[in-house]
């Protein structure tokens, strides 16, 4: 019951647990009980909205920012990890296999300040060995959701 409500509630968390229980065939007071006890046990971390910020007329710029760093004896990458997620502009911090060892996705208003906070704030902490900053410049999907409009055939349709 567990992962059908999960999989159902990731896709969309906006669906009514009653017709989710309707769906699944299961009680609906079941399934309130089980998503609030997935609450507590930070199974389910939290619910987003999915902005596509191109049509809103705001700017914004996201990077994808490649991060080399010592790991610390005893910590591995967890405390550096700990310092970069705790910047209020990092959306997210995933340890990762490959050249470099984490990836940080960050989020800000223009590419200077991109470039500024990964140049005055990442790049200068102690066990950061290099940084590679690539800038998002197009969304076509994001977490599962299609962003990217089908281009229409705007040709005319001739007959003979």
């Amino acid at each position: 019951m567990r992962e059908k409500i999960l999989t159902f509630i990731e896709k969309n968390s906006r669906i009514d647990l009653g017709e989710l229980a309707v769906v699944l065939g299961i009680d609906e007071e079941a399934v309130l009980n089980e998503v609030q006890r997935m609450e507590e046990e930070h199974i389910i971390c939290g619910y987003h909205t999915m902005i596509d910020w191109e049509k809103t007329g705001i700017e914004k710029v996201s990077a994808l920012i490649e991060v080399r760093v010592t790991p610390q004896r005893g910590q591995g990458f967890d405390h550096i990890a700990e310092r970069i997620y705790n910047y209020p502009e990092v959306d997210s911090v995933f340890l990762i296999s490959g050249s470099f060892d984490l990836l940080v996705s960050i989020e800000g208003k223009t590419l200077r300040e991109v470039s500024q906070f990964v140049s005055s704030k990442l790049s200068t902490l102690e066990s950061v060995l290099s940084t590679q900053t690539n800038f998002i410049l197009r969304k076509y999907k994001d977490h599962g959701t299609v962003l990217a409009e089908k281009n229409k055939d705007e040709r005319m349709q001739i007959t003979l």
